[in-house]
């Protein structure tokens, strides 16, 4: 059965962004004929009665709808390949998940999510997507006042935003405020308490547990998500998500979506606070995400780079390229690295790299352990900032959607092959070019447009020169044959 990780808004007319839904279902909780329910921990520690009643008093006040409007810009029959606006996403929602209806029939105006307080002043943090692309914010409150609000800063990559109340005149004392927990902490088959506002039925409490820690979900490169049963859906994403203390170790937002798509299978996802507390002080200050920069493209090691790389395990990040006058080169890391501490913490996988990397303030200078060639070595870089401008460099370095490295004896020996001209595809990005084509990981590029292919530098030289719009001719070594391939560069 295929499963879709999903965020999805709840429309009202419109959808402006994408909410994410997430599902808490854990059941009841077992109770004895007095009431008293019991939590299935080690120690078999009972709650009281009123534990989850007691939560809902206190934080409730806290949490908030937020409610967002747009304008149309683009005719809703504009041609395939358009850019996406609000009108498109609205159609995709309904045709995903609503089946039958026409989206055409109402203009889209607006969506909803949730949010929470976390400052007497009125800050409140959401989802980035369910803020996206809005012209005006509307927060309602437990005690149905509403606020216009403004957006202070957000971050696509972890899906986080920022925004804070707008004070009407004459509003008294502090804004009721939740705090922040610790993440770290949560243990799986600890109770947890998601609100929000689901199908916009605000201040809906659902409780469950924690059923997994650290997912990876393929949402973004800083995943490790929460993963629990409470029940969420459309409408809830960018609410908190609430350990038994009362305190916010999670902010709702997505859920895999059954097989007809839409409702919750009971698998859902937050991001953990302690993600969120690492860049709230930029979004907050500055309202963007200063993050740190090494300078490196890796990949996972299997099993059999292991082997061709003779390692005691798959431990670690290998370094399948090294970005010209980036940190890690000025420092002296080089291809066929395998990255195993950074900054004193060790790298067990490579998911694990780039999160701790972005953690790092740039400009500090912190030691980096790689092995090469079977020896450990620490060598010390200078962190950089990350910058959209070096982001697109990388996306844009090699236009076909895939990532390859050059034929080292070793890895010329784990393939058996007679020869270590060619470059390697070490990854193939779906949707792009090469993979459409039908380029695969392990292939051998040989030649390109008939030119001969012997290292990763006439590979470069060769797809720099192909323009989009136009095929390009591969020669593939695949398995024991060799193949032409024709990829057409979007």
């Amino acid at each position: 059965m295929n499963f879709k990780f999903v965020k999805v808004a709840l429309a009202w007319g419109v959808v402006t962004g994408l909410c994410l839904p997430l599902s808490f279902g854990g059941g009841t909780i077992p109770c004895s004929t007095t009431g008293k329910a019991w939590a299935l921990s080690s120690e078999s520690v009972p709650l009281t009665s009123n534990i989850f009643v007691e939560i809902a008093k206190k934080q409730n006040p806290a949490v908030v709808s937020v409610r967002t409007k747009v304008k149309r810009k683009n005719h809703p029959s504009a041609p395939p390949g358009s850019p996406k606006n609000p009108g498109d996403q609205f159609r995709d929602f309904y045709d995903k998940f609503f089946r039958g209806q026409r989206p055409d029939q109402q203009p889209p105006q607006g969506g909803m999510g949730s949010g929470f307080i976390i400052d007497p002043d009125g800050y409140i943090l959401t989802n980035n997507h369910v803020v996206a692309g809005a012209e005006e914010l509307l927060v309602n409150l437990e005690n149905d006042k509403e606020y216009t609000a403004t957006l202070v800063g957000s971050d696509p990559k972890t899906d986080i935003a920022l925004i804070k109340i707008n004070r009407n005149n004459g509003d008294p004392g502090p804004f009721p405020h939740l705090k922040m927990g610790d993440s770290d902490g949560l243990e799986v088959g600890e109770w947890v308490v998601a609100i929000g506002s689901p199908f916009g039925l605000t201040h809906t409490v659902t409780v469950g547990v924690v059923s997994a820690k650290s997912r990876n979900i393929n949402a973004g490169p800083y995943d490790e998500f929460i993963q629990t049963d409470a029940s969420i859906n459309p409408g809830n994403s960018g609410g908190p998500l609430i350990n038994i203390k009362g305190e916010v170790i999670g902010v709702n937002t997505a859920i895999i979506s059954g097989p007809s798509g839409g409702g919750n299978v009971g698998i859902g996802f937050a991001i953990p606070i302690n993600l969120v507390k690492t860049i709230y002080k930029d979004l907050r200050e500055k309202g963007t995400v200063t993050r740190g920069w090494l300078g490196v493209m890796i990949q996972k090691i299997t099993p059999e780079l292991a082997k061709a790389f003779e390692l005691k395990d798959s431990d670690g990040a290998l370094v399948g390229d090294v970005i010209p006058d980036g940190p890690a080169a000025t420092a002296g890391i080089k291809r066929g690295d395998v990255i195993v501490k950074f900054n004193g913490q060790e790298v067990k996988d490579m998911e694990q790299l780039p999160k701790i990397v972005a953690q790092t303030q740039p400009e500090t200078e912190v030691d980096v352990e790689v092995i090469r060639a079977g020896k450990m070595k620490k060598l010390q870089v200078r962190i950089a900032v990350l910058k959209d401008p070096q982001q697109q460099v990388l996306a844009k370095a090699d236009p076909l959607g895939m990532q390859v490295q050059d034929i080292t004896p070793e890895l010329a020996q784990s393939l058996k092959l007679d020869t270590t001209e060619g470059v390697l595809v070490s990854d193939v990005t779906a949707g792009q070019s090469a993979a459409e084509s039908g380029i695969r990981r392990g292939d051998v590029i040989t030649e390109i447009d008939r030119s001969p292919v012997r290292n990763i530098e006439d590979y470069k030289r060769l797809t720099s020169n192909i323009s989009g719009g136009r095929s390009a001719l591969f020669l593939i070594r695949r398995g024991g044959s060799t193949i032409f391939i024709a990829v057409k560069v979007k």
